[in-house]
């Protein structure tokens, strides 16, 4: 059986929580490798409504979940969002919920850090959610990061505590801001070890205990490809991979365990935040696909951009991102459209392009290229079958493939668990 990475294949917000949640029954293991509270998975269970952000997917089912060395960490998110599910019914426990000791941590000045170069940046705004993920990224590769392990060692933090403030007290000096509080920042920390280090394990070992055993494992990526800090739309990026190729550095496990690449993409487009997006639709259409879809932000609640199906940004996606098939989710909002739009193509300066360029002014200047097919009339809401989507949704997915150069491996229908069309079982190869 193979181990299966679900990835995003557009900007994220792809629905990425639902097929992980439905895929965490075949799994023995859900792991997160990447990316930290600033992902956003919705999870809906018959009435009950689970939003994460830091916990794997897989925790709603007490299906054993796993946060990777590749994930920076905030520990007073993570308490906060286990309190959060605890209320809802959903616990987390050392022996359900594991850490990689190895995890950066995100610490409250690198909230206010990202908050400040926000704030300062003008028209340069990135969009970021403000939570310190990419500071906290920046310390990792600069080698002064704390990480989870510290937190067992604080008495021995000196020489790191040195290295984190002779850079970031001159980064705040510049804002305006008065140095860390060294004594302040120990405390906070003392404060929350106790609550983090009975989680913290040995991940990479855990983990490749569970391969030698034969256990299924499900790899939970957050964000999407088009996020990605070296293949996504440059600088208008998350600060980690988000390619499947991070689920093996990210969690401890070589790449020949990764497996079936599930990317996750959506009938249309939508983005959160700024950077380019060559078919958003600034009209009624996309004030329609945005109230049918609900389409805000899990984490920032922000109103998402929403366009037509950019089949050249997928195919894009696909290509870098090591995608095997694709799960296509929220069909049903295209229902009722008398027409839907496809972009197979971009013209920049009178060429016509197969490819998006790398450089923001080009991506700032493209124009789509559009095929138009027939809409369709009827619901393909809560469909779990072939035999229960109308012909023209049947054409449109499968032109989608063709485009793409990629399978449709799933459908979803509707948020529920159970509205899936399965084409293909990611486990069974």
């Amino acid at each position: 059986m193979a181990n299966v990475a679900v990835i995003g294949a557009q900007w994220g917000d792809e629905g990425k929580g639902k097929i992980v949640d439905w895929l965490a029954e075949r799994a023995d293991m859900v792991v997160r490798f990447q990316g930290g509270h600033n992902a956003g998975h919705t999870l809906v269970v018959g009435e009950n409504v689970y939003k994460l952000s830091l916990l794997p997917s897989g925790i709603v089912r007490g299906t054993p979940s796993f946060i990777g060395n590749g994930v920076v960490l905030d520990p007073w998110a993570l308490k906060n969002e286990i309190a959060r599910l605890g209320a809802q019914g959903v616990t987390a426990t050392p022996e359900t919920l594991r850490i990689a000791d190895t995890c950066a941590l995100i610490l409250p000045f690198h909230r206010d850090l990202d908050g400040l170069r926000e704030d300062a940046s003008g028209a340069g705004k990135i969009g970021t959610t403000r939570r310190g993920i990419g500071p906290a990224y920046e310390d990792k590769v600069g080698r002064r990061a704390i990480r989870v392990c510290d937190l067992a060692h604080l008495d021995d933090l000196g020489p790191q505590l040195d290295r984190l403030t002779a850079h970031h007290d001159a980064l705040r000096a510049g804002f305006g801001e008065p140095p860390i509080d060294r004594a302040r920042l120990i405390a906070e920390l003392r404060e929350i070890a106790g609550f983090v280090l009975p989680f913290a394990k040995p991940v990479w070992r855990d983990l490749n205990a569970a391969r030698s055993a034969g256990k299924r494992i499900l790899f939970e990526g957050a964000q999407g490809v088009l996020l990605d800090v070296d293949h996504g739309t440059y600088p208008f990026v998350t600060s980690s991979n988000t390619i499947a190729g991070a689920a093996a550095g990210g969690s401890g496990l070589g790449p020949s365990a990764v497996g079936f690449v599930l990317g996750i993409a959506k009938a249309y487009t939508t983005r959160v935040g700024s950077g380019p997006f060559p078919t958003e639709l600034e009209n009624e259409t996309g004030e329609r696909l945005g109230v049918r879809g609900h389409e805000f932000g899990t984490v920032t609640g922000r109103k998402r951009r929403c366009g037509w199906f950019d089949a050249v940004l997928v195919r894009q996606a696909a290509a870098v991102g090591g995608i095997t098939g694709i799960a296509l989710t929220k069909i049903d909002v295209l229902d009722g459209f008398a027409a839907v739009s496809i972009c197979t193509g971009y013209k920049l300066r009178g060429e016509t392009l197969d490819y998006f360029p790398a450089h923001a002014a080009d991506q700032a200047l493209v124009e789509p290229i559009y095929e138009t097919m027939e809409g369709w009339q009827e619901t393909t809401a809560g469909a779990r079958s072939w035999a229960d989507l109308p012909a023209q949704a049947i054409k449109y997915i499968r032109r989608i493939e063709e485009l793409i150069r990629c399978p449709v491996t799933l459908v979803s229908t509707s948020p529920q668990r159970a509205d899936t069309i399965l084409v293909r079982d990611p486990f069974s190869d």
